[in-house]
């Protein structure tokens, strides 16, 4: 069976407190934009619709650095429970304003390689594989960004906890395309995280 995306939307998740890292990592700057707001903004010019943000700890002071067009913001207010609650309400929400919704990328915030190239990779992937999932592969794992058809809607709204789509993507490993994204590898958990993330990009510049 080949699975078919016509309409695809995306669901970023940033409800997090970041208590690893002391403030919010929605918040860091980085290449002259925070990084949420970058994240946003590749998303709002992939040409997919809607795009939605799903706020939680500390949202009154993000949503007030993202007025970016076309963005959606949803706040989580259960976000303690962990990233599965982020996930729900997202899908939720998308599904009640686009009902005829079949497909959703799920990103995180604090991927600052992440770019549009990537999102078109994952989209292409899924259509020449015809599998119902197509993931960013790095470090031997599955993960964000992530692709899901709408057969895996009710698995995605089932998820409890601190759980995110990465259990499903594992377990059902058969049914998922990859797509190769090294700099996935790079994400911010830490002060550490974030110093070096920068002093790389100074090199690299």
């Amino acid at each position: 069976m080949k699975y078919n995306i016509e309409h695809c939307g995306i669901i970023i998740l940033a409800a997090g407190e970041s208590k690893r890292l002391g403030n919010p990592k929605q918040l860091l700057s980085f290449g002259g934009n925070t990084l949420l707001a970058r994240v946003a903004n590749t998303a709002c010019e992939s040409g997919l619709d809607p795009v939605f943000a799903v706020l939680g700890a500390n949202d009154d002071k993000i949503n007030a650095t993202l007025n970016i067009p076309g963005l959606i913001v949803v706040k989580n207010d259960n976000w303690k429970e962990g990233m599965a609650s982020s996930i729900r309400i997202g899908l939720s929400s998308m599904l009640e304003l686009s009902p005829q919704l079949d497909g959703i990328i799920m990103l995180v915030c604090d991927q600052p390689y992440l770019n549009q190239d990537l999102i078109k990779a994952l989209i292409e992937a899924q259509h020449d594989s015809g599998l119902p999932a197509a993931a960013a592969s790095y470090g031997g794992k599955l993960g964000t960004p992530a692709l899901f058809q709408r057969s895996f809607f009710s698995e995605l709204m089932s998820l409890s906890g601190d759980t995110g789509a990465r259990k499903i993507l594992e377990r059902k490993r058969e049914n998922v395309v990859e797509v190769e994204f090294e700099l996935g590898v790079v994400d911010i958990d830490t002060q550490d995280d974030y110093e070096r993330l920068l002093n790389e990009h100074k090199n690299e510049v």
